[in-house]
């Protein structure tokens, strides 16, 4: 991408401090582009129950959702491509420029993904399309996390960095939330569930390419990060692998400490509708309901535990993060596999999302303290993608396999030993709030 894209070297002149109003703005900006981005990766797993017998031949429901779920893992499988070449994009030539390039390819695997004929009508070039798009799209939101963490903790002062940056997952989940609140409008108010099953699906695909192409024009009016435009590091050392070779110990801290963090988030927001139908016996609109609600609580407590880590620091909050997370998630699995109470569902994982709300608010800007700022784009995304692609994109298709062996119960076990490797890693590093990369410069 970046020999197709040669742009000329940026030069790095000294530009004034943004003001205020300057930096609200560019953080508002940047995160409604992280919240298109991520409606159209959300928008896949939303609505698989219902397009995954387009593209698959017969079979039983599990069956079909494994091999949706493993196209879902495949996805992830090229974010560390994405990480590494918009990584290294965003520290030669500029954050937003990679920001604005990224938006660009995710509209374009939408689009491919709204307008492919189902198997019955291209047989199995159905899947293969479905296969390249997704593809297409794990480039695209592999560049996007590290590129937009470093572009919101760069752009927030020091004193709120946590708070600011926590809205990187505000606008995440509400990416989310926007495609399971189509999900529930197109079920509940504009279509049947042949309808849906049929064409429906298509729409909200649609929705997130147009969008997409919005919000590509929005980021070009963003305001550089003035931590890349002050940085006079030689051209050569931006954005390499040999630069980044450089800080092994932060690389693995990132890769540590995102394990346990990214396999508890996927569990308990994406995973979830699934759970609820597939383990518990929900039916698929009580489930929807659901984990909608649950994910409205969850966005609004973001902000609230990224200004806490303002407070106290971003290591109590990893830390309690870890051992709750390692006593908690096989109680509220296990009670949520075997209740068909509506409220109570609501309830056992609104409390597991409280205790992984201690990673997801501030995640982001740990990562961003960790490195300098001419590999800060591509330390912060290379590492982490490694670790979402593995661990975080496969949990899915992991519990169903597990489900399929009868087994699931294996599942949660595996829940909690990811966690409990995590919280090694928290134990052990420094705090990074005390220890910032971002002023040191």
């Amino acid at each position: 991408m970046i020999s197709i894209l040669r742009l000329k070297t940026t030069n790095y002149m000294p530009v004034p401090t943004p003001s205020t109003q300057s930096r609200l703005w560019s953080i508002i900006g940047g995160s409604l582009g992280n919240l298109v981005e991520w409606y159209d990766w959300y928008v896949y797993s939303a609505f698989s129950l219902y397009f995954a017998g387009a593209f698959f031949p017969k079979g039983s429901q599990t069956a079909q959702l494994l091999n949706t779920a493993g196209i879902f893992a495949l996805g992830f499988l090229m974010r560390p491509i994405g990480g590494w070449l918009m990584g290294t994009f965003a520290d030669k030539y500029g954050r937003k420029k990679a920001l604005t390039f990224s938006v660009l390819l995710m509209s374009v695997g939408s689009l491919v993904i709204a307008i492919t004929p189902g198997y019955k009508q291209i047989s199995i070039a159905a899947p293969i399309i479905l296969v390249l798009a997704r593809m297409l799209q794990g480039i695209s939101v592999g560049g996007e996390y590290g590129t937009s963490a470093t572009y919101l903790s760069e752009m927030a002062d020091k004193k709120n960095r946590g708070f600011y940056s926590s809205f990187q997952y505000v606008t995440l989940i509400m990416g989310q939330l926007l495609a399971l609140g189509v999900l529930v409008l197109l079920q509940r108010v504009f279509l049947t569930e042949e309808q849906l099953h049929s064409w429906g699906w298509r729409i909200p695909f649609a929705i997130g390419a147009v969008l997409a192409i919005v919000v590509m024009y929005l980021r070009r009016t963003l305001q550089e990060s003035a931590t890349f435009s002050d940085d006079a590091k030689r051209p050569e050392l931006r954005g390499t692998l040999k630069a980044l070779a450089g800080h092994p110990r932060e690389v693995l801290t990132v890769i540590g400490l995102t394990l346990g963090g990214t396999i508890a988030f996927y569990t308990f927001t994406t995973y979830m509708q699934k759970f609820l139908v597939n383990t518990s016996g929900f039916n698929k609109t009580d489930a929807t309901l659901i984990s909608t609600l649950t994910l409205v609580v969850f966005m609004l407590l973001q902000p609230l535990y990224g200004y806490v880590s303002d407070r106290i620091g971003r290591k109590p909050m990893l830390k309690a993060f870890g051992i709750l997370g390692v006593l908690t998630t096989i109680p509220i699995l296990t009670f949520l596999s075997n209740t068909l109470n509506f409220w109570l569902a609501f309830t056992l994982i609104m409390l597991a999302l409280m205790v992984v709300s201690n990673y997801t608010a501030i995640n982001a800007v740990v990562k961003a303290e960790l490195f300098p700022a001419h590999i800060r784009a591509l330390g912060v995304g290379f590492p982490y993608a490694i670790a979402v692609s593995v661990f975080g994109g496969s949990a899915e298709y992991i519990a169903l396999l597990f489900k399929a062996q009868h087994h699931e119960e294996w599942f949660y076990w595996y829940v909690t030993l990811c966690i409990g490797i995590s919280l090694s890693v928290y134990w052990l590093m420094k705090d990074t709030q005390k220890h910032s990369k971002i002023e040191a410069e």
